[in-house]
């Protein structure tokens, strides 16, 4: 079973002061060296021993310490210190960083092969995950954000006219937002946080995207048609309710189905309508 580790702070002293206490077990080695006393070898070892233990952490940064092949902790504070001599020292970056995937060819949730791609904003907040539980977390943070993206991508359909089915062009916010999670969950073993994740490519793959820009016109063109058909009966409906209503005219159903058909022409006519003015017959 694979250990987990969890960052902890590291043992560590002001370097300064042990600057100056190494500064002084040098002089008083080469002093006694000089005077004839083998003392001085003992403070010249002193002085070599504090020298390797100096570390100076940059801000945003994080020291990992490792003692003979055991995590010992992290410096996350920055400063100039001094730490056991004899751990290793391994630097991580704590910067916010931005991966911006490559443009990658997925068939979405209606089977069209589209191109997506994405930029993923995180940083790291746990520098021993990042260093002991994953081979190479900047490659880890590559290769599960673009298996986020392709298994987003496979969920939603490029485009919708239906406002009930969620598309990667309806609702980008949405998108956005489970993107994140998902890669989020994916790279939470390497102590990496997510702070967005946005879409900032998509189109249709070449081979296919004339046919289907005609087909979203026809599609659009429908959706459109559908919307003016839908509210035009609603016009007419309330028209003959007013006239009705006010009973300044009688209608029977021969005269209703006429003014309904005019009306309909009238609102759902792609050209300006022409009216045409009854004046009665000549002979009753």
């Amino acid at each position: 079973m694979q250990q987990v580790i969890q960052e902890k702070r590291a043992w560590k002293t002001n370097g300064f002061v042990m600057a100056g206490v190494g500064l002084i077990a040098l002089l008083l080695g080469g002093v006694l060296l000089l005077a004839g006393s083998a003392l001085g070898f003992f403070f010249l070892i002193v002085a070599g021993l504090i020298a390797p233990g100096f570390v100076m952490v940059q801000p945003n940064e994080a020291r990992v310490l490792i003692f003979f092949g055991k995590y010992s902790g992290s410096i996350r504070e920055a400063g100039f210190f001094w730490v056991n001599p004899f751990t290793i020292r391994r630097r991580v970056s704590l910067r916010v960083r931005n991966f911006n995937s490559e443009k990658l060819k997925v068939n979405d949730a209606a089977g069209n092969p589209i191109m997506i791609g994405a930029v993923v904003v995180w940083k790291v907040i746990d520098s021993a995950k990042a260093l002991f539980d994953v081979d190479n977390y900047e490659d880890f943070v590559a290769i599960q954000s673009e298996t986020a993206i392709r298994s987003l991508a496979s969920r939603y359909p490029y485009d919708s006219h239906d406002d009930d089915v969620p598309s990667l062009r309806g609702i980008p916010d949405e998108v956005a937002e489970t993107l994140r999670r998902e890669v989020q969950e994916r790279l939470q073993v390497a102590g990496v946080e997510v702070i967005e994740a946005r879409i900032s490519h998509l189109a249709y793959a070449p081979e296919i995207a004339q046919a289907m820009l005609r087909r979203q016109q026809a599609a659009a063109i429908i959706a459109a048609r559908k919307k003016i058909v839908e509210g035009a009966v609603g016009m007419v409906e309330e028209a003959l309710a007013y006239i009705e209503g006010k009973n300044f005219v009688e209608l029977d159903e021969e005269r209703k189905a006429t003014m309904v058909n005019n009306l309909l022409v009238a609102l759902v006519a792609e050209g300006d309508a022409q009216p045409v003015i009854n004046t009665g017959t000549l002979y009753s």
